[in-house]
C-alpha cells in the first residue's frame, strides 16, 4: 500500500540481543528504521547490522535527548518510537497505516499498552489505562521532561489509537529489580538536581504508599502473584531512589 506519510521507526537501545530483531520485525513497515544505541556490550548492534537499518550509537545522558538526537537525523516527518521490548502487534500496525493515510488534525498520538510479566498478561496492577505517545510528527513534537518518564511537548492536538501495544518490559524478576534500581538511580540524580532533601516521609511513608497504590487502588491483586511482586518491587524502588538521594547528598 502506498503512503501518503511516510514514516521513520526509531528504536531505542542498550544491550538488547533478546529482543532486538523482534523489535526491528515490528516495524518492518516503516520506510525507515533507525536504531539509536547507547554503546550496548553484547550482539545487539551485530543483529541490527543484519537488517536494513541505519545505526546511530551515542552516550547515553536521558532519554528525552537520546530520541531527538535520532529524531533529528530521521529522513521523515511522522516518527514512531519503539522501546525494544515493544511490540507492534498486525491491527496497530493497519491502524498506524490507515491513520496516516487520511487527513486528521492531530500532530501525535496515544498508544495504550499490554503488559506481559513472567509470561503473564497484566490486567491490572496500575497499567490497565497505561499508554504513550508512540506516533507524532516531529514538526510539532519534542521530548522534554526529566532524566526518567520523559514526555512530549506538542503544538497541536494529540489523539488516541484504538489498538494496543504489547509491552515485554521485563524478562524476569531480576531483570525487573535492575531496571527499577536503574531508574531510582536516574531519578536520584534528577532530584538531587533539583536540590530536593530526604525526610523520613519519604524513608517510612512513600515506599508502603506505592505498595497499597499498585495492589490495592490500582486492583495490582487481581493479577495474582505477580501483582503483588511488581507492587512489592516499585515500593522497593521508591525507597531505593531516595536512598541514593541521600547518598549524593551526604557527598556535598
Amino acid at each position: 500500500m502506498i503512503r501518503k506519510n511516510k514514516i521513520t521507526a526509531i528504536i531505542p537501545t542498550l544491550n538488547e540481543e533478546i529482543h532486538i530483531q523482534a523489535a526491528i520485525d515490528s516495524v518492518s513497515f516503516a520506510d525507515e528504521i533507525i536504531v539509536i544505541d547507547s554503546f550496548s556490550r553484547d550482539k545487539t548492534i551485530e543483529i541490527t547490522k543484519k537488517n536494513k537499518v541505519r545505526v546511530l550509537q551515542r552516550e547515553f545522558d536521558d532519554f528525552s535527548s537520546q530520541k531527538n538526537y535520532a529524531i533529528e537525523r530521521a529522513t521523515h516527518n511522522w516518527i514512531y518510537i519503539l522501546d525494544a521490548d515493544e511490540r507492534v502487534t498486525d491491527l496497530l500496525r493497519q491502524e498506524i497505516i490507515a491513520t496516516l493515510n487520511q487527513p486528521n488534525e492531530c500532530v501525535g498520538f496515544f498508544v495504550f499498552r499490554t503488559f506481559y510479566f513472567l509470561g503473564k498478561k497484566l490486567n491490572y496492577s496500575g497499567w490497565q489505562r497505561d499508554k504513550v505517545i508512540r506516533l507524532f510528527n516531529r514538526e510539532f513534537c519534542k521530548y522534554d521532561g526529566e532524566l526518567v518518564h520523559e514526555t512530549i511537548e506538542a503544538k497541536g492536538n494529540i489523539g488516541y489509537l484504538k489498538n494496543k501495544l504489547e509491552h515485554y518490559s521485563y524478562r524476569g524478576y531480576d531483570h525487573y529489580v535492575n531496571k527499577l534500581n536503574h531508574y531510582s538511580a536516574l531519578k536520584a540524580k534528577s532530584l538531587f538536581e533539583k536540590g530536593k532533601k530526604v525526610t523520613l516521609y519519604h524513608i517510612l511513608i512513600k515506599p508502603p504508599t506505592r505498595f497499597m497504590i499498585h495492589y490495592i487502588i490500582r486492583l495490582g491483586f487481581l493479577d495474582g502473584f505477580p501483582g503483588f511482586v511488581i507492587s512489592t518491587v516499585h515500593a522497593n524502588g521508591v525507597l531505593t531512589r531516595y536512598i541514593k538521594l541521600w547518598i549524593l547528598r551526604s557527598k556535598l
